[in-house]
């Protein structure tokens, strides 16, 4: 896996300077989606499009989903921060840190 640098912008101090990488997988047929930066502490309820790399689905349509079509959640623009992001379904998404 290529070295992946954390994005170090005006969100990322808002939310305390604390990230993490995770590696998302769908809950249902456990494929590999993509790798997140997270920034801040508290659960994943969204994935902002700009932290998203190496993905293996297609993030330019308004439906997340793995690449056996599971439904993972929508696209939005999320409000306070007029940026887009995907809303996650519950339970939709495994996640794993990375180390």
């Amino acid at each position: 896996m290529p070295k992946i640098h954390f994005k170090n912008d005006a969100y990322r101090r808002a939310r305390g300077g604390h990230s993490r990488l995770l590696q998302i997988y769908c809950r249902t047929c456990h494929s590999y989606i993509c790798t997140y930066q997270k920034d801040g502490p508290g659960v994943l309820k969204r994935m902002y499009i700009d932290r998203i790399t190496e993905p293996q689905v297609s993030i330019r349509g308004k439906k997340f989903s793995c690449p056996h079509a599971h439904l993972l959640g929508v696209k939005i623009i999320y409000g306070p921060e007029n940026r887009p992001a995907f809303r996650l379904f519950v339970d939709g998404v495994v996640k794993k840190a990375i180390k």
